[in-house]
């Protein structure tokens, strides 16, 4: 069975990553799964957790009253969902939803913050990765928004 060092330093946001930052993680990291229609997070709940998708998809939703949940964009397997732990007031502002059988790699927001206090140059490297993560995403939004307002 693989472990959590392996899987975690395969993952792309981890990849190159040193050692002593993947024993770090690995503290904080445990497997989980997730079957179809199950809820990783609901908007404005706490945002505990960030999840690395192993395999299966999840689609990222918002809620427009007049039409219900509306997909944003589907994540899956070498992607990772929820960053909303890293920032006050450390809630979600989206829905996430596995769409088949999903299994991942749950990180607890609260213990990586905590070792992030404790040892600054690693939190730097996890601010380093998941700032690319997050102008990655950025990008695809407003590739998505373009779409949308180009059919209006």
């Amino acid at each position: 069975m693989e472990n959590l060092v392996s899987i975690i330093s395969e993952h792309p946001i981890f990849n190159g990553l040193e050692h002593r930052y993947l024993d770090l993680l690995v503290g904080c990291a445990s497997n989980i799964r997730f079957d179809a229609g199950d809820s990783l997070f609901r908007e404005g709940e706490d945002a505990t957790k960030c999840y690395l998708i192993r395999n299966g998809d999840v689609s990222l939703s918002i809620h427009h009253p007049p039409k219900g949940f509306m997909t944003i964009q589907t994540i899956g397997a070498g992607e990772i969902i929820g960053w909303s732990w890293l920032f006050p007031p450390y809630r979600w502002h989206y829905d996430a939803r596995a769409i088949q059988l999903t299994r991942a790699i749950a990180l607890d927001g609260t213990c990586l913050r905590r070792k992030c206090d404790e040892n600054h140059d690693f939190g730097y490297e996890l601010m380093k990765r998941f700032a690319v993560l997050l102008e990655q995403r950025m990008q695809a939004m407003r590739l998505q928004l373009l779409d949308v307002y180009a059919e209006a």
